[in-house]
């Protein structure tokens, strides 16, 4: 019944849509940026929310990762950079409103797009009307809604409105899912307006959409603004709608992925396409601070067979760099709002300063193999099990046997596994497979009648975040059917979930062994803490943490070379960084750089 009366004008306390945004009755343009608080240290937040005001920018938009919030089922986190609540007041702080997108999916180029991994182990279909998965849904939401329900603009709040679902004509036509959503955020006192964003073409917004219920409809592209908005005014007067015109999405750069050139966009290009789109409508820039996927939680392409991981960096050549400061498209664009709209007033910008650059030696170091027993947690099983089948869902995963020769080579075939392999016998590496090589012939060689270990170490590079093979069974992560040796599937396996929470645990005395996965660890005084870049030439493979901060992956490849240390996750005095890499490539130093370091790929982006 509450939707039923706004479907008409879609008026909500000071904030309404009608053939316009009105704000306490008065014509409102929404300029907003977007800011992923799950991307930035909290630290930050003020620093980047601030330079998006200086701007002359009146709105910030940021996505809900339904993920990193309930990371195991039914273990919920909304503290530290999770602090949803905390980043809006910052902004509110600010005068700054808000477009949360809380829905289930988010894209966003993060891991499985949002989706918790757990879910794939539920006798459910994601993305539905089906019950089991709505019931999921409404799990979550009972711990979410209810924390951002207060901060609604009718209630002295400063969020605007809220987004239903995420490009979803791109995926689905099932309006009863869409509807179910709607009315799950309707339940839990969400009464702000509500809206879709899609492509701006017919069949999307047809699909993906709720326009014939009246729910506010936004549309997603990067360029071509006056054709993009006719497509959506044509698809309003179908449907007797006479609504303001938002890209949800205004892509003012783009993501990168491992082994492709890093992707840029003129910066004075970016500030006429802007112009253009204000001239019609309001606007979110997608994106304007991109940020960092700590941790393992980069998304990754789906491209045919293959899954392209996507990098690190979030930097995303956004109007804010990677660290938080401006860039020549901020200028660009700054200048162009000064130009054609002065009425929104604007200052000068914050810059963050960096560490000078030095170099860090190594005080220790340690092979992964000796260390399994400190640093993991075990289990054991006839068949070897999923990264998900033992709630293991991200990162590293060893499996471990024992393997009788019975001829001198025996042949050895890993049979349907993701993302990476490395397979070592006796610990001797004697193959690296990745996607398109698992399930290729190996050999073990050995006497006839003697046992060979053999440990198989298996990377989840990321789940896809869009499209259709969200529901592929290549989403499971580790080994999914089984191992061969000769015809047969061996049985009797140990998995060793790799946990890097545990590191304190770490035995350096044990001892290092060359070609072996390994940890480097580096320790260093600072009398003043600032942001710094990390310059990993010179290593292969791998993750680093900083004072227990998993900071992410990084990878000779290129075409990022440098991981991000935000000056929140260092300290006065003393510090420490571990690396873990697994090709056994490294060098006995370390730098600290003032900007990120890159690596020339050639060839182009796919």
């Amino acid at each position: 019944q509450r939707q039923m009366c706004i479907r008409d004008s879609l008026s909500m306390g000071a904030f309404e849509i009608r053939e316009d945004f009105y704000l306490n009755d008065q014509p409102f343009k929404i300029l907003s940026g977007a800011i992923h608080y799950f991307r930035i240290d909290r630290e930050d937040w003020y620093h980047s929310l601030y330079n998006l005001k200086a701007l002359g920018f009146n709105t910030v938009e940021t996505y809900v990762p339904w993920n990193a919030h309930e990371p195991q089922r039914g273990h919920f986190h909304f503290e530290g950079n999770l602090d949803l609540e905390h980043f809006i007041q910052v902004a509110q702080e600010l005068d700054l409103y808000v477009i949360l997108r809380p829905s289930p999916f988010i894209c966003s180029e993060w891991e499985f797009g949002g989706l918790p991994a757990w879910l794939i182990e539920e006798d459910l279909r994601i993305r539905s009307s089906d019950s089991a998965f709505l019931k999921e849904v409404a799990r979550y939401y009972d711990e979410l809604l209810p924390r951002v329900a207060k901060y609604q603009l009718d209630r002295g709040g400063n969020i605007l409105m809220m987004q239903v679902e995420n490009e979803y004509g791109s995926y689905g036509e099932d309006k009863a899912y869409l509807r179910a959503i709607r009315d799950l955020m309707i339940e839990r006192d969400i009464t702000c307006p509500l809206f879709t964003s899609d492509g701006p073409w017919r069949a999307t917004l047809r699909a993906g959409t709720l326009i014939e219920d009246g729910l506010f409809v936004t549309g997603n592209f990067g360029s071509r603004a006056n054709y993009n908005f006719s497509q959506m005014k044509e698809f309003f007067a179908e449907h007797d709608k006479k609504w303001p015109l938002m890209c949800m999405e205004f892509w003012d750069g783009w993501f990168n992925r491992w082994k492709e050139p890093i992707i840029k966009r003129d910066p004075e290009e970016l500030a006429e396409a802007v112009h253009e789109v204000l001239q019609e409508g309001s606007i979110n820039l997608y994106m304007f601070h991109g940020g960092t996927n700590f941790g393992f939680m980069n998304g990754c392409s789906a491209r045919g067979t293959v899954d392209l991981p996507q990098v690190t960096s979030y930097d995303y050549d956004a109007l804010l760099d990677e660290q938080g400061n401006p860039t020549p498209k901020y200028y660009a664009v700054k200048q162009m709002m000064a130009t054609y709209y002065p009425e929104y007033p604007q200052m000068d910008p914050l810059v963050k300063s960096s560490l000078s650059e030095r170099t860090l030696e190594l005080t220790k170091k340690t092979s992964l193999f000796g260390n399994l027993n400190e640093i993991a947690q075990v289990t054991e099983s006839l068949y070897p099990q999923t990264m998900e089948e033992i709630a293991h869902p991200l990162g590293y995963l060893l499996y471990e046997t024992e393997v009788e020769m019975d001829v001198e080579e025996e042949r050895l075939r890993i049979i349907d596994a993701r993302d990476r392999v490395q397979v070592y016998a006796n610990d001797q590496l004697i193959a690296t497979q990745y996607q398109e090589e698992i399930g290729q012939d190996l050999f073990l060689n050995g006497k006839k009648k003697t046992i060979t270990n053999l440990k198989l170490l298996i990377e989840n590079m990321g789940r896809v975040n869009y499209g259709h093979k969200l529901l592929a069974d290549t989403q499971r992560k580790g080994i999914r059917t089984g191992v061969c040796i000769d015809l047969h599937f061996k049985l009797h396996w140990k998995q060793y979930a790799l946990d890097f929470s545990q590191l304190d645990r770490l035995d350096f005395s044990k001892e290092w062994q060359e070609g072996q996965p390994a940890f480097y660890q580096f320790a260093f005084h600072l009398d003043q803490v600032e942001d710094t870049f990390l310059d990993m030439t010179g290593f292969g493979k791998g993750i680093v943490l900083v004072n227990g901060h998993h900071i992410g992956r990084f990878w000779e490849v290129g075409p990022t070379l440098s991981l991000y240390i935000p000056h929140g996750f260092l300290k006065d005095g003393e510090n420490e960084i571990l690396v873990f890499e697994t090709e056994g490539t490294w060098t006995e130093t370390l730098k600290l750089v003032s900007q990120p370091t890159f690596k020339e790929v050639k060839g182009e982006n796919l």
